[in-house]
């Protein structure tokens, strides 16, 4: 909806927005009235609407609504046709600079009848006066509208309860966002609890659900560059969503069903649990009370917010709250939190600084089962089928979130489900028992889980999450003959044998913390450190081993193909852990052999080896780039047929457009390739066929 006022033939500034504050249904009645042909407001009032108040400020980039051009004000909160008309003004100007040089040599060409005159856009471009962040935001990259929005979230859903349809999608924004069918039923039962337990007040939990097969995915193309640099449990996934939810249930006796039933839900590609769970218990509450008008002034605010840069401190404002977060990077030490720092003269605005944007309460959510989160680590590590079955949807999804996370820096390659319902799209592909339970860890509250899924191997069974400082009765390993009892009674059901000892050493310092009451924040600090260190000692000699299958630099000739990598052989790897085996790094005794073995065979190992295949095979891509730099490609051509030297240019050309994928180094080697073979030789030497070109969006270079 435009919330413009149309006054003497002009569009003036909407003064509802211009102040921060929410449309009144007046001001609504008024803009649909003159956009829908309904009965107008009086003139007076009108009048009224469309004057700009006092000390009114729009967002930066906006011109003050009494300028001298007549040029009406971004709305920031709508984002009127203005913003739209300013973009087309700004291509104008950027065109008939690309196109002065040609039209020196083509001439003057003729105008089409009724079309504008360059002189007629000239003098409405140098009346305009526009501020200097515009121009910035111009040329960044020329985002749109709802671009920055895209960045970080998909869409904004409301899903409430109606006594006929049952769960039902209210409000989608913005409203052009696209969700299937699909989609949209299981946003709808995974945004509600599924279990017995009431959940009255609010609640607030996550979800993954897959996008819809043969969709298109509209992911705005930066976030493709941004994940590069992004730590590996941080990248997106192309094929899910995560849904961040804050549920509210309240008696209500003017409601037929008695109670209040809606939830506010964030979807998104990012796997930021605790930025989206900040940023809803700053909107949701205020949602419910103001509606509509709200989410949309919420939805605008983070369409201004900077691009997800990792290792960038950003400031996101939210309603008039302030939220300061830095997103890892790659190259961050691991273990390692970048505190966010306070500075005296740019932090006087922050309300709230987040130490992190996506780890959960490990302590918390393990606390009922710290005594076997050996054996919890082990699982995870080797994609073993594991269902954990919670009252609540937030402490299954936490629990669920928190094992996926003690494998860190390595990354959960197998599907994981935070919180799973009977109404799932892929319900009956994990509950058959047709064939072996499938890799994936799921969350669940419906007891009627607990005969579905006995046939899993490995089952959590966890009560009520104590707060910090309370210990709860730790849970006991239980055979599998015991799952009839599934239903009542806590505990951990696995006939798993681990493959490592038990140490002792970290329960004791557990155990410890608890007696004094050390903050859940220091425990959870602890036992991630725990989880690192294990890791790391399990994951250095892959590294290393990997590392001996690049091929030595000297094998590497400009003239020739790139070396293809050595094959991965199991035992050959075997054999060397007998010297340079984790008993380097871990005090910890058992079968690691073993757990080797098994590892190899998980889908952890294969998503790892895939993604360091790859990075392996563009460092070998990149040296053999760099060996063609280094070498005189004229003096070769010279020396060479021309049929030789126009192989030699199509084979560049294809590496040029592989370069996009080798991160930071792309414009290094775009540079040195047109500098080596961009130059067209002398005309006798250089047919047209020869001539290299460059993909227009790779370099802004002009053509010789």
């Amino acid at each position: 909806m435009c919330c413009r006022i149309v006054h003497s033939k002009r569009l003036v500034q909407c003064s509802a927005h211009s102040n921060r504050s929410i449309i009144t249904t007046e001001e609504k009645t008024a803009s649909r009235g003159l956009i829908e042909g309904s009965d107008p407001l009086p003139a007076k009032r009108v009048k009224e609407l469309a004057k700009p108040r006092l000390g009114s400020r729009g967002p930066p980039g906006s011109a003050p609504s009494g300028n001298r051009s007549g040029s009406p004000s971004y709305c920031r909160y709508c984002g009127c046709a203005v913003a739209r008309s300013r973009r087309r003004r700004r291509r104008r100007r950027g065109r008939r600079r690309r196109s002065v040089g040609s039209m020196a040599l083509r001439g003057p060409e003729i105008a089409e009848p009724g079309s504008p005159g360059l002189l007629d856009e000239a003098a409405a471009a140098a009346g305009a006066e526009e501020p200097i962040e515009e121009e910035a935001e111009a040329a960044d990259g020329g985002l749109l509208r709802w671009d920055r929005f895209s960045a970080w979230l998909h869409c904004v859903c409301v899903v409430g309860f109606d006594l006929e349809l049952g769960q039902a999608v209210e409000v989608i924004y913005p409203q052009h966002s696209k969700l299937t069918d699909k989609e949209k039923t299981n946003i709808c039962y995974l945004s509600f609890p599924d279990s017995n337990s009431g959940c009255l007040g609010d609640t607030q939990f996550c979800f993954r659900f897959r996008q819809t097969s043969g969709r298109k995915v509209s992911l705005h193309c930066l976030l493709d560059q941004f994940d590069r640099d992004s730590p590996v449990c941080l990248k997106k996934d192309p094929a899910y969503f995560y849904g961040y939810v804050y549920f509210r249930q309240v008696r209500d006796k003017t409601l037929k069903r008695g109670y209040f039933q809606k939830s506010l839900v964030l979807i998104s590609k990012l796997p930021y649990i605790h930025f989206f769970h900040t940023v809803l218990k700053q909107i949701a509450p205020e949602y419910f009370e103001k509606s509509e008008p709200y989410l949309e002034a919420a939805c605008n605010d983070v369409d201004r917010w900077p691009a997800p840069i990792p290792g960038k401190t950003l400031h996101l404002p939210i309603m008039g709250v302030v939220l300061k977060v830095r997103i890892p990077t790659c190259h961050d030490k691991p273990g390692t939190t970048q505190i966010v720092q306070f500075t005296q003269q740019m932090d006087t605005q922050v309300s709230v600084v987040l130490p992190t944007i996506h780890e959960v309460d490990i302590f918390r959510c393990f606390c009922p089962v710290f005594l076997h989160s050996q054996m919890l680590w082990e699982l995870v590590l080797l994609g073993e089928s594991l269902v954990v079955m919670a009252p609540s949807p937030s402490e299954s999804s936490e629990t669920v979130l928190a094992l996926i996370s003690c494998i860190s820096p390595l990354k959960y390659c197998s599907d994981f489900r935070p919180y799973f319902t009977i109404h799932d799209s892929e319900f009956k592909e994990y509950t058959t028992r047709t064939q072996a339970s499938p890799s994936v860890i799921l969350g669940v509250t419906n007891p009627f889980f607990a005969k579905t899924l006995q046939h899993w191997p490995h089952i959590i069974r966890i009560g009520d999450i104590k707060l910090a400082g309370e210990i709860p009765k730790q849970m006991k390993v239980k055979k599998l003959k015991n799952l009839k009892t599934l239903d009542s009674k806590p505990g951990v059901y696995s006939s798993y044998k681990p493959f490592l000892n038990r140490d002792e050493e970290i329960i004791k310092q557990l155990q410890k913390g608890v007696q004094q009451k050390r903050p859940s924040e220091a425990q959870s600090a602890i036992l991630r450190r725990y989880f690192l260190e294990l890791t790391q000692s399990f994951i250095i000699p892959l590294e290393r081993y990997v590392a001996s299958l690049m091929p030595l630099q000297k094998s590497i000739s400009p003239w020739k193909s790139p070396p293809q990598l050595r094959p991965f052989l199991q035992e050959e790897f075997m054999k060397t852990l007998e010297k340079a085996g984790p008993q380097l790094t871990s005090r910890l005794k058992g079968d690691w052999i073993g757990l080797y073995r098994h590892f190899l065979k998980s889908p952890n190992f294969d998503g790892w080896f895939r993604t360091r295949q790859k990075e392996m095979t563009q460092k070998l891509e990149a040296l053999h780039l760099e060996a063609l730099c280094d070498e005189d490609l004229l003096l070769w051509t010279q020396k060479h047929t021309e049929v030789e030297t126009v192989d030699l240019v199509l084979k560049l050309k294809s590496k040029l457009v592989c370069i996009q994928k080798l991160g930071q180094q792309r414009l290094f080697f775009l540079k040195n390739f047109w500098n080596l073979v961009g130059q067209p030789t002398a005309p006798a030497q250089c047919s047209a066929r020869t001539h290299m070109t460059l993909p227009h969006n790779n370099l802004h270079h002009n053509s010789p």
